[in-house]
């Protein structure tokens, strides 16, 4: 049961990978990213000059961000 599971995991990280590189992932696809990266403890920390921070900066709402 644990290799299926763990093929079944590996599986929705390399389909929605594969979407997202592609230009595919539309924005329900994209909020199970979001999410599957928040399940398994990955997150981001915006700094200075990386893709994080100029999302942040793009944001219709004031942003502050701390410096690393």
């Amino acid at each position: 049961m644990d290799k299926t599971l763990s093929n079944l995991h590996i599986a929705v990280a390399e389909e929605l990978l594969k979407r997202i590189e592609a230009g595919d992932a539309n924005a329900a696809e994209l909020n199970v990213a979001r999410a599957f990266l928040k399940d398994n403890g990955i997150d981001g920390v915006a700094e200075q000059s990386n893709p994080l921070e100029n999302l942040a900066k793009s944001l219709p709402f004031n942003v502050e961000l701390e410096s690393a």
